[in-house]
This record gives C-alpha cells, structure tokens and sequence, in this order.
C-alpha cells in the first residue's frame, strides 16, 4: 500500500484499516529473544572460526592449557586501555597463538583438497561448539587414527595433546571413507620431524609452559601495571615465540 494511498485514506475514510495495517508492517517478524538467541550463535561460530578452540565443546575454555592460555589472554585484552603498550603486547600473544592454530588448519585443507574435497574442504572443517562427542558415529576410530597422526607425521606443531577439534573432522572423514587416505596423504606430506628439523622450528613455536606462568601471574595481579600499559617492564612484543 502506497503512502499517498495511505495518507488519503486516512484524511478522507472513517476506517482505521489503514492504520492497522501501518502497524502490521512496522511489527518485526523475530521478537527480540529470538534476535538475540541467532545473535549469541552468530557470535559463537566467529569465535570458533577465530580461535579454533583445541576443544571448542568445552564453554569455560579452561580443560586445556593451550585453550586456557589464550583464554585468559583475551580476558585480559579486552579489560586493557585499547592502544595501550599492554594491549598491543597481549593482541602480539594473542595472535601468535591464533597463527599456529592456523597453520594446523591450513595443513589439513591442503590435504583434503588434495583428497578431491576442493568446495567442500571448509564445510568438513567446520567445528561449532554445539558439535558433541556423543554425537559421533565413529568415535573409538576416530580417536585412534588422532593419534596416529599425532605420532607418525609433523600435520600438528606441538608436543601438546593433539587437539580434539579435529575427531570431528575425522569422524566425517570415516563416514565418507576417506579417512585412510588422509592418513596415507599425511604421512607423505608431514613426515615425522628428526631433531634437527624440531631444533630449526623452535623459533616458531610458542613456549606454552612460559606463557601459562607469565599468564597466571598477570591474572593474579603480579603483572598488573604491565598489563595496564603505562609502565611496563619492558617485555618485548613476541616474547613467548620461540623460547625453549
């Protein structure tokens, strides 16, 4: 209904169609509670997509170090000064452990869509917190082919507990029967490291039990005015990249 239409029935008519009608249009279809509930789901599938949480069904995001670490991390960010030296130097942390999350990533890409899985490689990725353990069809398998990959091939850069993310990516891999040959491809492309190879690579990895101290006594005060930003201690930015 046009809004000269509108405008002369409501001048000239005894009706009150017209103004029923205005309020059906300006009535939202989603009330508020709906809204927020497909905005708290949005906000937590860019959150998983951002921090690739090695655990992402866990809410507290404390079971695991690694998770616990960069955790407490962004606590800590977002109580910063934005611009801060402290904040610059905890985003430095902060991207730092996102960065190696990210190169696991990339290496299990790389192999699926090695595999033919080219449009469908990101979807098979895809780990929401919602996704449940008691939800797998192949659970016993899939955790034991995690380990395989953990101790026969380089496809993750730590020694820390291969992250459970990816028995759900597994376990989508055995219902399309191609978890082997992930497997078979991983071993070609991510040999095992000798320890010449794990003493080149120590510079890029981050030194978990160093940043899990420094983090804990951040927490707990010890660190506050590092934190703040003001008169900091001098720690430069990248500090626990690479310290074995």
């Amino acid at each position: 209904m046009g809004a000269a239409f509108r405008r002369f029935c409501a001048r000239f008519c005894c009706c009150c169609c017209c103004e029923d009608d205005e309020e059906e249009e300006k009535r939202p279809i989603l009330g508020n509670e709906t809204l927020e509930y497909f905005n708290r789901e949005a906000q937590k599938r860019r959150d998983q997509e951002t921090n690739l949480w090695s655990e992402p069904g866990d809410p507290s995001h404390t079971e695991r170090d690694d998770d616990r670490a960069l955790y407490n991390l962004l606590q800590m960010r977002a109580k910063t000064r934005t611009g801060s030296q402290g904040y610059r130097r905890l985003s430095v942390d902060i991207e730092a452990m996102r960065e190696v999350r990210r190169e696991v990533r990339d290496k299990w890409k790389m192999i699926l869509e090695n595999l033919g899985f080219m449009a469908e490689a990101e979807v098979l990725l895809t780990v929401l917190a919602t996704d449940s353990l008691d939800r797998m069809r192949n659970a016993p398998r899939s955790r034991a082919l995690l380990q395989t990959l953990y101790s026969e091939t380089s496809i993750f850069n730590s020694r820390e507990p291969p992250p459970e993310r990816y028995l759900f990516i597994l376990d989508r891999l055995i219902y399309l029967d191609a978890a082997d040959d992930f497997v078979m491809k991983a071993r070609r492309f991510y040999p095992p490291r000798d320890d010449s190879d794990e003493e080149e690579e120590t510079g890029l990895a981050i030194n978990l039990p160093l940043l899990l101290s420094r983090v804990n006594q951040a927490m707990s005060g010890g660190e506050e005015d590092e934190v703040d930003g003001e008169e900091g201690t001098g720690r430069e930015e990248g500090n626990f990249i690479g310290q074995g």
